[in-house]
């Protein structure tokens, strides 16, 4: 079953059902009265909105239906974007140079500090594609300007990381094992114009390609103590080092490159494995 906020009318789902926006008081009744009265026995949260939601609400579904989500505390760290960064750079997981935009006392005191342009972005995602990039044009950065005015430390600022991109997916065991990590690397081959996280088209790379990109998604999901499914944007620097952007702890908008991946946590639930508090 599948559900969504909209009617929509193609899907590969065999049931489709309609549910109240994420944060209206009726959306977790719907979704529990959902799942109870259609059998439901496994719920996989896939948009940012409804992670931590589900996490914290995990123990009020029907008894014995298990969400395939992590435990609250990482889930908070993950849903919150400058906290993301601030604990994979303490655990030693490489991440571009970042602060809030009340670190510094202006755009061009921030631009000077992290060498050049700027990605700014909510620290928790508001739905949709939202980080901008801030650099100098032909104006002398006066649009960039205005738009830094209009920031509060509810946003993230970043520096850009040039280098080629990689949507990597991760599914990590509940039990830890790093032999049951599975992931699997996208290389982004084109940015679309003026934005940062907009890329086309994806090419899926063999584990030789890119070692140290898989290696950095592994980390950053150990580091953050997520388990299940996680999306990790990475890009690289201009020295070639790889720097995680984002994560996002659920399937991803990818997922049909590695469909390994919902097909191993699909293992993991049918032999009992997935732990209460674990996944």
């Amino acid at each position: 079953m599948g559900v969504d906020m909209r009617r929509i009318h193609a899907s590969a789902a065999d049931a489709l059902a309609v549910v109240s926006p994420v944060d209206a008081p009726a959306y977790l009744w719907e979704l529990r009265g959902l799942v109870a009265a259609h059998g439901i026995e496994l719920v996989i949260p896939t948009v940012n909105a409804e992670l931590l939601t589900a996490s914290v609400a995990r123990e009020g579904f029907a008894p014995g239906v298990e969400v395939l989500i992590a435990d609250p505390a990482p889930m908070s760290i993950a849903n919150d974007k400058y906290l993301t960064m601030g604990c994979l750079a303490t655990a030693g997981v490489g991440v571009p140079d970042f602060g809030l935009p009340g670190d510094f006392s202006s755009m061009n005191e921030a631009m000077a500090r992290m060498g050049g342009c700027l990605v700014v972005k909510p620290r928790v995602s508001r739905g949709g594609r939202e980080a901008r990039v801030l650099k100098r044009h032909s104006d002398g950065g006066r649009n960039a300007e205005r738009f830094w005015r209009s920031l509060d430390d509810s946003w993230l600022v970043q520096r850009c990381a040039s280098g080629t991109g990689y949507a990597s997916m991760v599914h990590r065991d509940g039990a830890g094992h790093d032999h049951d990590t599975l992931v699997v690397v996208l290389e982004k081959s084109e940015l679309t114009r003026g934005r940062s996280d907009n890329v086309v088209p994806l090419k899926r790379l063999e584990a030789s390609m890119a070692p140290d990109v898989a290696r950095t998604a592994a980390a950053a999901t150990e580091a953050l103590g997520l388990t299940g499914a996680a999306a990790i944007d990475i890009r690289r620097m201009p020295d070639g080092r790889p720097v995680v952007v984002e994560v996002n702890a659920r399937f991803g908008a990818n997922s049909a490159y590695a469909p390994e991946l919902l097909e191993h946590a699909m293992r993991q639930y049918a032999a009992g494995q997935m732990l209460r508090g674990a996944v």
